[in-house]
């Protein structure tokens, strides 16, 4: 429940309040975007959309039991003719959804993480939710709600008596982090690595390291800055009034007696020390077995009949994150190595190149059978060589792989998310019913 009434939202959001709640003193069950799931006394924010104004539905959603809506002012005569819940407008309601949860982070008091980078946001969020969890009433980023709209909402989602906030932080361009920052007010800050990513937007890596660094300008005073030791990229932007904690691999940063129980993927657990780091800067120290909840797509792993191992890992890919589930493969399949590989988006001008490298790698490591998904995957195969089999699309690939698997196989599935390699593990999963 967000404990702030209708008078209370309006002041912490700039909003104008047009009709108060029918009880003054009540307060939002929750906050919602989707016009669906803003019944049950939630606050409802209407988005607007490239295709459809989220506003437009404040009459509906209040006649279905939303304790009120926070529209753009075109749409505060329709929801005024409904008989019941608050009215509030701003010109600018994602300006406003971000200025509530900044009020309700200082309402809360809680000591806020801030997690970015260009690998491993999610998978160190993940780890870290698992060490400070036992120990700490904590909120964690779900899903993909890392952006201008997903974090307010993690932030307001997050309960009275909350008192940790690990809040992943996702950009695609110059200014985000910032935004993101400016609502969150971070205590520590975790920047996993710097990769060309996003370089299509951004132009060059260290556009991108200065784009990441941004969380760091943001934090507040004697905050932890939690960096890699080996990024002379960032060193520019580290700011002055903080800790700076460099982390890197050394298995000496873990604690000898903290071990990750379940099935946890080698690229998932290269991010410990920067949990580690961030654990310990907020007053916990990590010890003891853990047993982290791997969000969907990060390394999984599906057990088919005939010892056949799926590596779903499809929910991202660059070239530092595929090269390492590459390594992962190499040093973990028992049989054969067979690497399903879709394109590596926004990589810029240089996109052919590394495509190509990573086919070299693969053929390196030893892998046995590459399946090469996308245009820019044909780059992948010349880089392979002989023993690879190119297909347009994710399509193609889920009809195609079932039929080359044999008994003892490892697979990996490595793309980025808009190729939506997933399909070829449902298919394998459905082939195995």
């Amino acid at each position: 429940m967000l404990e702030l009434t209708a008078r209370q939202i309006a002041e912490a959001a700039d909003a104008a309040l047009r009709r108060d709640a029918h009880d003054p003193a009540t307060f939002p069950a929750a906050v919602a975007i989707d016009s669906r799931r803003a019944g049950d006394g939630a606050l409802f924010v209407g988005i607007p959309g490239e295709r459809v104004d989220g506003g437009a539905f404040a009459a509906e959603v209040l006649a279905a039991g939303a304790w009120g809506v926070l529209v753009r002012p075109e749409h505060a005569d329709a929801a005024l003719s409904a008989d019941r819940g608050a009215v509030l407008t701003h010109e600018d309601p994602v300006a406003a959804l971000g200025a509530l949860a900044r009020a309700w982070r200082h309402r809360l008091g809680a000591t806020v993480v801030g997690i970015t980078g260009s690998v491993g946001k999610t998978s160190t969020k993940d780890l870290l939710r698992a060490i400070v969890g036992p120990h700490r009433r904590t909120v964690a980023t779900e899903g993909n709600l890392n952006t201008e709209i997903g974090l307010p909402l993690t932030v307001l989602g997050a309960p009275a008596g909350t008192e940790v906030l690990i809040l992943e932080m996702a950009m695609r361009g110059a200014g985000q982090i910032a935004e993101l920052a400016r609502i969150a007010e971070p205590d520590v800050g975790v920047i996993t690595n710097i990769a060309p990513v996003h370089v299509e937007l951004l132009g060059s890596i260290e556009a991108i390291a200065a784009a990441k660094a941004e969380l760091l300008h943001d934090l507040r005073p004697g905050g932890t800055a939690i960096v890699p030791a080996d990024e002379r990229l960032l060193d520019p932007h580290l700011p002055q009034g903080v800790e700076v904690v460099a982390v890197g691999a050394d298995p000496g940063e873990v604690p000898a007696d903290l071990q990750l129980a379940g099935e946890v993927p080698t690229t998932v657990r290269r991010n410990l020390p920067a949990a580690v780091a961030a654990a310990r800067a907020i007053g916990v120290e990590p010890s003891g077995p853990i047993v982290p909840e791997i969000s969907a797509m990060r390394g999984q792993r599906l057990h088919l009949p005939g010892d056949i191992v799926v590596v779903v890992d499809c929910y991202n890919a660059n070239p530092m994150s595929t090269s390492a589930a590459l390594d992962d493969l190499a040093s973990s399949a028992a049989g054969r190595r067979v690497a399903v590989l879709g394109d590596m988006l926004e990589l810029g001008p240089d996109e052919r190149r590394y495509h190509a490298e990573l086919g070299a790698h693969a053929r390196d490591r030893g892998v046995e059978l590459l399946v090469a998904v996308g245009p820019l995957s044909r780059h992948t195969g010349t880089g392979f060589g002989q023993g690879v089999q190119w297909v347009p699309d994710a399509e193609a690939a889920a009809r195609l792989v079932p039929t080359l698997l044999e008994p003892g196989d490892t697979v990996l599935l490595k793309a980025s998310r808009g190729i939506g390699l997933e399909r070829v593990a449902e298919a394998l999963r459905a082939g195995s019913r």
